[in-house]
């Protein structure tokens, strides 16, 4: 039970959780070989080849003895480079482009050892064979799930075009498990949802960043300008978004900044990972039907915004967030971010198989560091009006091993290990709880956003312990426009 939780993420995706790829997917160059090679290490190296091969008990390919040392190397450095053979690298580039085949499935790993659904995407192969919120899955085919690894249990249910898998689901209420079969298809996931939440009011989500995601918020941010002209309030939600493509965060932090405002820096070894990010359409931009933010309602730059945030907001959330709190554009509501401020730059080894590197840590417009301490958000409010249920055990970038440090700011303490009998309690009171669907009329952390663009009170967490008034300067800036 000590354990801590990992965040819950779009499983089928193909997207890892907390990485911001720069869409460079150039060809390795090729530099001169440095002279000073160290061929102690290196002869080491080859004896170790040949021990395995005469000495080993079976007989081991030379191929898969140089990709293991290749997929160590890189792998040794940090938690977010990673050597991607044929199928890694496909996955990785379909996530990017917001489709893939599998079932259509979001979920996360449940406290019992099993894959949860927190929700069917609609219209997905899972929605129309039934697949509900808060099923618990436990055999994929023959395999049971629990000893899987969460990125296990979604290779099993990705496969080909057409091609079948088996779920066995226990459901509450339900005597017995149930065991669908559901047929693969390519499952193109729009990033972004939006809806009046109530007279005046809106919300918009980034489920994660993709190569349409620009496109996609402009669309429904038109769609609500369209539904009221006259929107007092927005909340963006970013709430268990992993990060995504890092074009998307730029272009949806210049949405709501003025005109070519600086929105992320980076810093690195390479002259070409030095360098500024603005609000401009070359920074942005993936496709050629020209500036998509250009045609937005003016006033999408000046209606007073809250913007939520939790442990699970990572990466290019943390960039969109970073850069609204430093313009005081938004006030940022929720819980400290994961804190993966790092760079992965994808460059190609073969035609098909590439390295993900970490090339450069991000910085806000401000020069805050993200890396390894996130973002705090100026109120913070739990999950649920009783508690931050399952967010206070998950993870953060400070407690992976072997993470990039922080190079400018004291580092986010890493997440607090909780007695057992606590952890006991909060998962207990979690299997109670009914799924939480994000923009519901039972979304506390969304009304509370809600009472702070009215000036209402506002719940803080637990450990505030008292009801504040919208008066922090953010607020009182956002009010007089």
């Amino acid at each position: 039970m000590g354990k801590k939780l990992k965040n819950t993420g779009l499983v089928g995706l193909g997207v890892v959780a907390g990485i911001a790829v720069s869409l460079q997917f150039s060809a390795m160059a090729q530099r001169p070989a440095d002279p000073a090679l160290p061929l102690e290490e290196l002869r080491q190296l080859a004896d170790v080849f040949g021990l395995i091969k005469s000495d080993y008990v079976e007989v081991v390919e030379d191929k898969k003895l140089l990709t293991e040392a290749i997929s160590g190397m890189v792998a040794s450095l940090d938690p977010h480079s990673a050597y991607l053979d044929k199928k890694a690298y496909a996955e990785l580039r379909e996530g990017s482009q917001g489709k893939f085949v599998g079932l259509g499935i979001e979920i996360g790993q449940s406290e019992d050892g099993y894959i949860k659904i927190v929700a069917p995407i609609e219209d997905s192969p899972a929605y129309r064979a039934g697949i509900k919120a808060g099923d618990l899955i436990t055999r994929l085919d023959s395999t049971p799930v629990k000893g899987l690894s969460l990125d296990d249990s979604v290779k099993k249910m990705r496969g080909e075009p057409h091609s079948k898998v088996s779920l066995t689901v226990l459901r509450k209420d339900e005597p017995e498990p149930l065991v669908f079969s559901i047929t693969r298809e390519e499952i193109v996931q729009k990033s972004v949802k939006a809806k009046i939440v109530e007279p005046g009011y809106a919300w918009l989500r980034v489920a994660q960043f993709q190569e349409p995601t620009v496109d996609d918020l402009a669309a429904k941010i038109t769609e609500l300008y369209k539904q009221d002209p006259n929107i007092k309030g927005l909340v963006l939600d970013l709430r268990n978004d992993p990060g995504g493509v890092l074009q998307g965060a730029i272009g949806v932090a210049a949405a709501f900044l003025p005109k070519d405002a600086a929105i992320v820096s980076t810093n690195g070894q390479l002259p070409d990972s030095r360098q500024t990010f603005y609000g401009r359409p070359e920074y942005y931009a993936l496709r050629s039907e020209g500036d998509v933010l250009a045609k937005l309602p003016a006033a999408v730059k000046r209606v007073p915004m809250a913007v939520l945030v939790n442990t699970g907001s990572a990466s290019a959330s943390e960039i969109v967030a970073g850069a609204l709190q430093d313009y005081k554009r938004a006030t940022i509501i929720g819980s400290q971010t994961f804190g993966k401020g790092s760079v992965q730059t994808i460059r190609q080894l073969t035609a098909d198989t590439a390295v993900k590197l970490t090339t450069a840590r991000y910085y806000t417009p401000n020069g805050r560091s993200i890396q390894a301490k996130g973002i705090t958000p100026e109120l913070l409010v739990d999950e649920n009006a009783d508690g931050d249920g399952l967010n206070a055990l998950r993870m953060r970038e400070a407690d992976l091993v072997k993470h990039l440090s922080n190079d400018r700011e004291q580092e986010a303490g890493k997440t607090k290990r909780d007695e057992a009998e606590e952890q006991l309690r909060i998962l207990a009171a979690e299997r109670k709880r009914k799924p939480l669907e994000y923009g519901s009329g039972d979304d506390f952390q969304l009304q509370q956003a809600l009472n702070h663009l009215k000036g209402l009170p506002v719940q803080l967490a637990k450990q505030e312990s008292k009801l504040v008034q919208a008066t922090d300067p953010v607020a009182k800036d956002l009010m007089r426009k």
